[in-house]
């Protein structure tokens, strides 16, 4: 909503400063958008006056003036053709910065004669539909006085966002009522005599819908309608409006000054009596904003006995637009129902003055006021001879009374005040209540506040002009107990993962939780319950069974853009079933592309390889995670129990007993394929982590356990063992490690070997066992004695000593 200065000084009797009238405005719930100052561009410019234009001495196409500036004369080089003795003009004095030129005035000689200032053209000051030469100003102009009020340019433009109950505040006259009830200044009444003739009406009014409550018309005969006046124009033109005619500028000029639409008809075109109703199938509109409408019976029209005339409370039509040549009219005051209103802008994408303030609902006992207003002004600027006013309906009721008990003011607004207070407030802003009885009031609010209902209501309205600012901040009350904590274990755990998983150079993705049910079916899962009966998408039509596939789906999409070496993770709920514990968390990634074999040192000679990621690089990434979550990896069981979409031999589960946490290994060659990722994407190492699984660690405290060395050095021994071809390396270092659980680090086998020397069935397994102790250096006694009950132990999963 925007307005000017002065336009609001029509309504309220104030003396405060344009800063002030912002901040209150603010303060009220009227938030400013913007204030729009152009005389703060110009507060350097001045009125002068042109006393004497002599040529130039050194020059054909300069003058020199002599300026009165309002103080004394000085002396200007000028090349503008239309400087001459007589002419008011904006001066620059020294030291004032020109906008359009981007330079500062100063004291010069120009062709060896003095110039002190500048006569300023109004592409210098960047003003719109600035001519050629300098500026002329009307010859009333002072000498010395600014430029800005000379030019016209002297009232701030104002732009406040109005909230969608606020309909009263969308005319100047609305605001002008806020601010006077804050306490910044007086509210002016409004001065409307009656109006209207006593001739009868050659154009009745009839309604035949009940969306129009209301319609107040009135026949006036032998108008001028020529330009508008210069004040109206200058008004219209600062909000945004082009002025068109008198007629025209006067219902626009009340809509945002009374919050009140209007419009007036060439009543020269109509055709019979004017009809309230709903449109007819068929029927169309050319509207005045030149487009052509088709309408359907849900939308009411303005009509008389052959066509209509326009969409009730929204647009006219371009038939009975008025014009320049049109010398009787009929004007429109109504009062049309919000629902509908806003339902037929929709339907027809109208964006009018009209219908933003129809649809949020204007005054219903304002009509005939608004009526009156504009006949007053087309009386005063076009003449014409008015008949009697037309009217059909009437306001609907409106009037409702509420409770309102002072002592709420503090109970819900947190501020104490006392019942003058609540009173004077409540009348400025217009409601009204009977003398005061005990601790209950009854109050009605006022037509143009359909907004208020209840009694919060009424405290709201207290609060807002009291002012928020005066709410003390009061902090809640602590607790004497210590909070629980405000993330609940999974949550914590989802976001330990995203943390992990980026810190290993994975990139997160946040996928639907919805894909195609086609995918799903490529992972083996088939459970109707999962199929959705009203999907957002046709390729989205199933929940998600797990998080690899749209994960995939990532993958390919960078591919096809040229991005194959990717670590991508997600961590969210997957879907078994519609029950309400058929979801568990997960934290998913995979790696596509190669990854890059860092050197321990760098150099020109020694640069990083590249290689294909594969399971172990899976396997790495859950145990990493596992680990960060609590979980000791090496003593989870390994077995080769991967769902059918991981590549059989190249993929596996890691078990806690018999709970499953995780699956890992390269993703099953047909499913890649089916993506499209091939290439230097066609191998996809994955794996999946149940977070809902992973045991809840024992309590030890939050601080992690510190961090043991040895100082004394590790002993390595390398065994071959001969072992039946199934048995699992998971297997065979967990039995290693058990025989000496206090001086055996680590086991790790570093070769597997099957073939000639070997027996049918049998393999070579090699494996490296290293040994430290942290109290002493290692004997060779203590060494031979480990590496026995390495060999005894052996026997666990049926190996010997290769001899």
């Amino acid at each position: 909503m925007k307005f000017t200065l002065s336009w609001l000084k029509e309504h309220l009797e104030t003396q405060a400063p344009l800063a002030a009238i912002g901040e209150k405005l603010t303060a009220i719930g009227l938030e400013v958008e913007s204030i729009d100052d152009p005389a703060a561009a110009l507060k350097d410019f001045i009125v002068a006056e042109i006393r004497e234009a002599a040529p130039h001495p050194n020059a054909s196409k300069l003058q020199v003036c002599r300026v009165f500036d309002g103080n004394e004369e000085r002396q200007i080089v000028c090349g503008a053709a239309n400087a001459r003795a007589g002419l008011k003009t904006v001066l620059a004095r020294e030291g004032v910065f020109i906008p359009g030129s981007g330079i500062t005035i100063r004291k010069t000689k120009i062709r060896d004669v003095e110039s002190n200032g500048m006569l300023c053209s109004g592409e210098e000051l960047k003003l719109e539909g600035a001519g050629d030469g300098i500026i002329e100003l009307p010859p009333a102009a002072k000498p010395g006085s600014p430029a800005a009020a000379a030019l016209g340019l002297d009232d701030p433009v104002i732009d406040v966002a109005v909230t969608p109950n606020r309909a009263d505040c969308l005319g100047v006259r609305g605001i002008a009522r806020d601010l006077a009830a804050a306490g910044l200044g007086a509210l002016k009444p409004m001065a409307l005599k009656e109006q209207g003739g006593t001739a009868a009406s050659p154009i009745a009014v009839h309604i035949q819908t009940p969306h129009c409550a209301q319609f107040v018309g009135c026949y006036i005969r032998g108008v001028k309608n020529g330009p508008s006046p210069a004040w109206m124009q200058q008004r219209l033109k600062a909000i945004g409006l082009r002025p068109i005619s008198a007629l025209v500028d006067i219902t626009n000029y009340l809509t945002h000054d009374l919050a009140g639409p209007l419009h007036v008809y060439d009543a020269d075109t109509l055709r019979g009596d004017i009809v309230v109703r709903q449109a007819e199938p068929g029927e169309e509109l050319q509207a005045l904003n030149d487009k052509h409408y088709k309408l359907t019976p849900s939308m009411t029209v303005i009509a008389d006995r052959q066509r209509v005339l326009g969409l009730g409370g929204i647009i006219g039509g371009v038939e009975s637009g008025v014009t320049g040549e049109t010398v009787n009219v009929f004007l429109e005051a109504a009062l049309f129902d919000p629902a509908a209103i806003a339902a037929t802008g929709r339907a027809l994408e109208i964006h009018s003055d009209a219908r933003y303030r129809f649809e949020r609902g204007v005054d219903p006992a304002g009509v005939v006021a608004r009526a009156q207003a504009a006949l007053a002004m087309i009386n005063e600027y076009c003449g014409g001879e008015m008949s009697e006013l037309v009217q059909a309906g009437g306001a609907p009721a409106w009037q409702r009374r509420i409770a309102f008990r002072p002592a709420r003011v503090a109970s819900l607004g947190g501020v104490a005040l006392n019942d003058s207070e609540c009173e004077t407030i409540l009348q400025a802003l217009g409601f009204q209540m009977p003398p005061r009885q005990g601790e209950r009031w009854e109050v009605t609010p006022p037509s143009w506040r359909g907004d208020v209902s209840d009694e919060a209501d009424v405290v709201e309205e207290v609060l807002r002009i009291h002012g928020y600012a005066h709410i003390p901040s009061t902090p809640l009350p602590k607790p004497d107990a210590i909070p629980a904590p405000a993330l609940s274990l999974p949550q914590r755990r989802a976001g330990l993962a995203r943390r992990v998983l980026a810190g290993r150079g994975m990139l997160e993705v946040c996928t639907w939780s919805f894909l195609a049910e086609d995918k799903s079916r490529r992972f083996g899962f088939t459970d109707p319950q999962l199929k959705l009966l009203n999907p957002i998408s046709a390729d989205l039509d199933a929940m998600r069974p797990g998080l690899l596939p749209n994960l995939l789906d990532a993958a390919a999409r960078n591919a096809f853009r040229g991005y194959f070496d990717l670590g991508l993770c997600e961590v969210g709920l997957q879907f078994h079933s519609a029950a309400p514990d058929g979801q568990r968390y997960v934290a998913a990634g995979l790696r596509t592309g190669t990854l890059e074999e860092r050197a321990a040192y760098a150099s020109a000679f020694f640069q990083p390889t590249r290689r294909i990621p594969d399971a172990f690089d899976a396997k790495a990434d859950a145990a990493a995670l596992l680990e960060a979550l609590g979980v000791n990896a090496a003593n989870l069981l390994i077995t080769a129990d991967a769902p059918s979409w991981y590549h059989p031999g190249r993929s596996g589960a890691m078990l806690l007993g018999k709970t499953v946490l995780a699956y890992f290994g390269e993703v099953h060659p047909a499913i890649v394929a089916s993506y499209g990722l091939t290439g230097e994407a066609n191998r996809v190492a994955a794996f999946e982590i149940f977070l809902d699984a992973v045991p809840q660690p024992r309590a030890k405290g939050k601080a992690r356990p510190a961090l043991t060395l040895s100082p004394y050095p590790a002993v390595e021994r390398d065994f071959a063992f001969l072992t039946d071809s199934g048995v699992s390396a998971a297997a065979i270092v967990k039995a290693l490690k058990a025989a000496d659980k206090k001086l055996i680090t680590a086991v790790r086998i570093f070769d597997v070997y099957s073939g000639q020397g070997i027996p049918a069935g049998k393999q070579s397994v090699a494996v490296k066992v290293m040994l430290q102790a942290f109290d002493r250096t290692l004997t060779e006694t203590e060494i031979n004695a480990v590496s026995q009950a390495v060999v005894a132990a052996a026997r666990e999963f049926g190996g010997s000593l290769r001899q």
